[in-house]
């Protein structure tokens, strides 16, 4: 996996490791801002940083918005590095940890191809170190972009499979894991006859019904979306 791979080349060289998506746009300060976080902030291992835009869950945006949403956000000088509120789990187009927090941590290789919520699963084993944090030390736009994505029925297996296996390790709570699977199952559903110009809907439909069987028959793998055909 790429980022293991990034963390045994970077852990004993560097004291902050920063996890940025390549369709994530950042702010001018964002170093800056994220160096004085951490030397502010003794107790927090990992952190978010403010989103100014998001598409995921839409379209997309185009880079150059992107560009003059943080141009903008950036004419009013370099933001204050405050925490703005704790966090359980972190979102995985812009997180940045504490090398010493990580330790023999890594992201979990059972989460294939897309991988989806391993970076939940992941901060929350290092956040066993200490807090996870939303701060205003750094920002930008996260494009959202639609290209080289999980095809549908494998990402909807993912969406039921995945957080029953992140349950059962601990690392997200029953009560979120039952809501976030429930949340992608009435939406799917919902918008399957009149789906969005950039999501298979049906196909996800189809990979929550796979995922559901497997369950019941005990087959539930995250690795079995390597033999689910689209």
């Amino acid at each position: 996996m790429q980022r293991n791979a990034a963390l045994e080349l970077l852990l004993d060289s560097t004291d902050v490791i920063a996890f940025f998506d390549d369709d994530y746009v950042p702010s001018a300060y964002c170093l800056q801002g994220i160096e004085d976080f951490f030397r502010r902030h003794p107790a927090v291992v990992a952190v978010n940083g403010l989103l100014l835009a998001d598409g995921i869950n839409t379209a997309g945006i185009p880079y150059e918005e992107a560009i003059s949403l943080v141009d903008a956000h950036d004419k009013n000088g370099r933001p204050d590095a405050r925490v703005i509120c704790s966090l359980d789990g972190l979102y995985g187009c812009n997180m940045v940890y504490r090398s010493a927090a990580i330790g023999a941590e890594r992201f979990d290789e059972n989460l294939p191809l897309y991988a989806w919520q391993e970076d939940i699963d992941f901060a929350a084993r290092v956040g066993r170190q200490g807090a996870l944090a939303l701060t205003t030390a750094f920002a930008g736009v996260h494009q959202g972009v639609k290209a080289a994505r999980l095809a549908g029925v494998r990402l909807g297996y993912s969406q039921i499979v995945n957080p029953v296996y992140l349950m059962r390790k601990g690392t997200l709570s029953v009560k979120a894991g039952i809501q976030l699977i429930a949340r992608n199952l009435v939406m799917n559903h919902a918008r399957a006859f009149k789906p969005e110009p950039w999501i298979d809907r049906r196909g996800r439909c189809k990979g929550n019904w796979i995922g559901l069987l497997d369950l019941l028959i005990g087959r539930d793998h995250p690795k079995r979306i390597l033999s689910i055909r689209q």
